[in-house]
């Protein structure tokens, strides 16, 4: 056995005990780092080769295992943009640089410059809504400056109403569609609807009974209404759109518009839904709803369960801005970690894979949550406990392999 061999052996156990010091200093110092996930120390023995006659000590080797793919707790928390994963799967993110990540930690924020970015600066990428995910080429970085402030068109409405039956019918000449100054609607109501600008345009809705179970609806814009009549006949133009209501005489709703089972009418483009529309011995009455909105400022961020991201404005409307996929790898615990907690992906953890959360294979996205650290401290207080000893008894080795050296020493002396 060589002298200079034990001492050898004893300096690498001291080394690696080292090394698990290391590891279980790294775990304690992030135990309340969002999503991080713990790191261990696995030991393997060194042997060199030995004759019968005399013993060649060798040492130890040590591994740095990953925990990437084992669950951290889930916490609550206050904020619309907090996401967490439950499950497999990773949210990719992007550096200043334009270099690629994966990562756990979800507690997203508005930037100053209108990115979306998670608490250590890396940037959330995001898809088109509705579109297929297959490599990092297909996603951008989610920006919300440009929608900062916008206008939503109005495209559909619903029309709630019910129009009286014992009404008295009215004269054709004097039906709101002949936009004659004698025109004696039976009920009116209006629609409000915004273009593409914002701008607000308001339409008058006349409702004019003909004849049993017949109705007409005539609409205006009243922009066109005459400042000199109590119902605004003559308009300045015709009628936007004027259609025939048919009512069942049994079951006294809508059985038909213009002859049409499709219960509905168009205003400029605006479809409007009438379908709930009654021909009850009641007093008359119609709410019309438009969607749409006029020019409003972005008021916050909210990220549903599904990823998908929405501007919410100070007026209540909300816009679908893109959705956030998920990407996992075959072997999540090689990753190669990267300071901010996120990880790359290496030739032993497989190429990654994208989808969307609650797809086969793919986790599920919690709202207002994020993963907590996946570190048991009790664990790592006695594994450092344990550390400690060993390295102890492993100087302990070396100090008799000097002794024993100074023994050999003094022979000569």
């Amino acid at each position: 056995m060589s002298i200079y061999g034990t001492m050898k052996t004893a300096v690498s156990g001291m080394n690696a005990q080292a090394n698990r010091l290391s590891t279980v200093g790294d775990n304690i110092a992030n135990v309340n780092t969002t999503a991080y996930k713990k790191v261990s120390t696995a030991f393997s023995s060194f042997v060199l080769p030995s004759t019968s006659g005399s013993y060649n000590s060798g040492g130890v080797n040590t591994t740095v295992i990953n925990s990437i793919s084992q669950q951290g707790m889930l916490t609550s928390t206050s904020s619309d943009t907090d996401l967490a994963i439950q499950g497999e799967g990773f949210f990719p993110v992007q550096d200043a640089g334009g270099t690629n990540y994966l990562t756990r930690v979800g507690s997203f924020a508005l930037n100053e410059y209108g990115n979306l970015v998670n608490s250590a600066g890396f940037m959330v990428m995001g898809a088109p809504l509705g579109e297929a995910v297959n490599t990092f080429d297909d996603l951008t970085p989610i920006q919300i400056k440009a929608y900062e402030l916008t206008a939503v068109p109005s495209t559909t409405a619903t029309a709630n109403s019910n129009l009286k039956m014992s009404a008295t019918a009215v004269a054709a000449a004097d039906l709101p569609s002949a936009n004659a100054a004698s025109a004696t609607p039976t009920f009116k109501t209006s629609m409000t609807t915004y273009d593409a600008g914002g701008t607000k345009i308001q339409y008058d809705i006349f409702y004019t009974k003909t004849a049993a179970n017949t109705w007409e609806v005539a609409v205006y814009d009243s922009a066109g209404a005459s400042s000199s009549s109590s119902t605004g006949f003559p308009y300045a133009s015709g009628p936007v759109t004027n259609a025939t209501l048919a009512f069942d005489p049994t079951t006294y709703g809508l059985s038909t518009v213009n002859g049409s089972t499709d219960l509905s009418i168009t205003v400029n483009g605006i479809k409007v839904d009438m379908t709930t529309t009654t021909q009850l011995n009641a007093d008359s009455f119609s709410k019309v709803a438009a969607d749409g909105s006029a020019p409003s400022s972005l008021e916050k961020i909210t990220i549903d369960n599904e990823g998908i991201v929405y501007a919410v404005y100070e007026s209540g409307t909300q816009m679908a801005i893109a959705q956030i996929p998920l990407a996992t790898v075959i072997s999540p615990d090689n990753l190669r970690m990267g300071t901010g907690n996120v990880y790359s992906v290496t030739s032993s953890s497989g190429a990654a894979v994208f989808g969307f959360a609650g797809e086969p294979g793919f986790g599920d996205i919690v709202s207002g949550a994020l993963e907590s650290s996946n570190v048991d401290l009790a664990n790592e207080l006695t594994e450092m406990i344990e550390a400690q000893r060993s390295y102890t008894a492993n100087s302990k080795v070396f100090q008799t392999g000097a002794d024993v050296m100074d023994v050999l020493i003094n022979l000569k002396r």
